[in-house]
């Protein structure tokens, strides 16, 4: 049989699945990589996913793998192709930022991550489109244009991780790296029906960077299933020198407990953490998954930690990260930066250091709130947007049931809270809207808890039954698919 036709039956296959293909030598790397060009080629003339391809590395790297020394920890993925977020550079291969400023970058060398995961045999591509140095909730960016939803592409992709979502939901790639500070992976899980985890800090080693010790921003897997999430977190995770907060591997595979399906005891779930508005029909489709947890022996309550001082103190840390890291571009390019950059840029420059005291002041807090939630709870369950998929022009969310945002990330405060306790985070499908639009729901677990929180979502995927919907063709706004003449 041709590769060409095999590449729809190979796009369909699980990164689980696909890699124990590899391993039995039913198929091979060349052939994923051929499969994988033909789906992108057929797919991203409607979505933009993937705008930067470097397919000839890919096969030279192919070619490569059998010479290749398998780690002594962790998976083997045989040569399963992926693609990397355009905020990590890839050694030969044009990392722009999704900014002007880098539009003809070419980095000598990858991001640890990216060799960690070459390491494992892993194949790298493509990259996926961000929204410059991934600022916002919808990616679009002045180097490679918009990124456009499959279920709908009139719709949002979301973002920053909305090119890796996208080439998951819609088969070009089996596995997409990641990486989220306030949702950034969890966001566009949520508008594509695809899994996005925020792991731990530490979990997943990246780098080497400036700023090397901010747990704020990690990196983390994205796939059709939570088996393949698991699968890419185990070819990832680990202790590196290069990264200070970086620790050692777990002695069972992520995968493994995976498969265990160790159901939760206890859920806490809450439409909105007690912070933001959530769309009417968002918060009936969460509500009806979260009580799906009933099914699955666990008991649901409506207990939550105390979110109250979140926002705030959210806005001041994030600000005073894009201080340190941007105030360069803006002193030397500031005609190069959207305007949302530019914003959040100067309102760290303009903080105090009681304010950014503060702000960790009332992290610590949460943190103490939430480690005392987990001391009776297995799972914290809400939305993870707090919107359906909107126009693909819209630049950011601004009101929702009447309540107005006074700044461009604020509508992300249901994820951004998140991230400020530590915990690892999840998003998977929880059904769809009226209109057909996915919605995500958002599973917390307790710190470094990412194997209970993996088979908890686990237990709740199999009871909803949406991951079987993936791979999708794109659909365009009328519902037409847009593959068939």
């Amino acid at each position: 049989m041709s590769t060409s036709t095999m590449v729809p039956e190979l796009c369909r296959l699980t990164a689980v699945d696909a890699v124990a293909a590899l391993e039995r030598g039913e198929v091979s790397p060349v052939e994923l990589i051929d499969a994988a060009a033909a789906r992108i080629e057929a797919v991203e003339p409607h979505i933009n996913a993937l705008p930067t391809r470097c397919l000839e590395r890919a096969r030279d790297h192919a070619r490569r793998l059998a010479s290749q020394a398998r780690p002594t920890e962790g998976p083997w993925l045989g040569g399963l192709p992926v693609s990397i977020k355009d905020l990590n550079p890839v050694a030969g291969v044009r990392t722009t930022f999704g900014s002007p400023i880098y539009a003809d970058n070419v980095p000598a060398r990858s991001d640890i991550l990216v060799e960690r995961l070459e390491r494992h045999g892993g194949i790298v591509v493509a990259k996926s489109n961000t929204p410059e140095f991934g600022a916002g909730a919808s990616t679009f960016n002045e180097v490679f244009g918009k990124t456009r939803n499959p279920w709908n592409t009139a719709k949002s992709v979301a973002g920053s991780s909305g090119g890796a979502a996208a080439s998951v939901a819609s088969g070009e790639v089996w596995l997409a790296h990641g990486s989220d500070l306030g949702g950034s992976l969890r966001t566009p899980a949520s508008f594509n029906a695809v899994v996005g985890l925020r792991p731990s800090p530490g979990r997943v080693p990246h780098g080497p960077r400036p700023q090397a010790f901010t747990g704020l921003p990690v990196e983390g897997p994205i796939a059709r299933n939570v088996a393949d999430v698991a699968l890419f977190l185990d070819a990832i995770c680990g202790l590196d020198r290069e990264d200070p907060l970086s620790f050692d591997r777990p002695a069972t595979s992520f995968l493994d407990a995976v498969r265990e399906r160790r159901a939760p005891l206890r859920v806490g779930f809450s439409p909105d953490l007690g912070i933001l508005p959530v769309a009417s029909e968002v918060r009936s489709i969460c509500a009806a998954a979260a009580a799906r947890f009933a099914d699955t022996g666990a008991s649901v309550d409506d207990a939550c930690p105390d979110f109250s001082e979140a926002i705030d103190a959210f806005q001041v840390l994030r600000a005073s990260l894009f201080a340190a890291g941007h105030a360069g571009h803006l002193r030397d390019h500031r005609d190069k930066l959207k305007p949302e950059v530019i914003w959040n840029i100067e309102k760290g420059l303009a903080l105090t250091a009681a304010e950014i005291g503060a702000a960790e002041a009332a992290r610590s807090r949460l943190y103490h709130s939430t480690a005392a939630f987990f001391a009776d709870h297995d799972v914290l369950a809400c939305p993870t947007a707090i919107v359906a998929p909107f126009d693909v022009d819209v630049r950011y969310v601004e009101e929702v049931e009447g309540h107005r945002f006074d700044n461009y990330v604020h509508w992300i405060g249901i994820t951004f809270a998140v991230t400020l306790t530590g915990c690892p985070s999840v998003s998977i499908p929880a059904g769809f809207t009226a209109d057909g639009l996915p919605v995500g729901i958002q599973l917390v677990g307790p710190p470094r808890g990412e194997a209970r929180l993996l088979a908890a979502a686990a237990c709740l995927e199999d009871v909803l039954g949406i991951a079987p919907r993936l791979p999708i063709d794109p659909h365009g706004p009328d519902g037409r698919n847009l593959l068939v003449p």
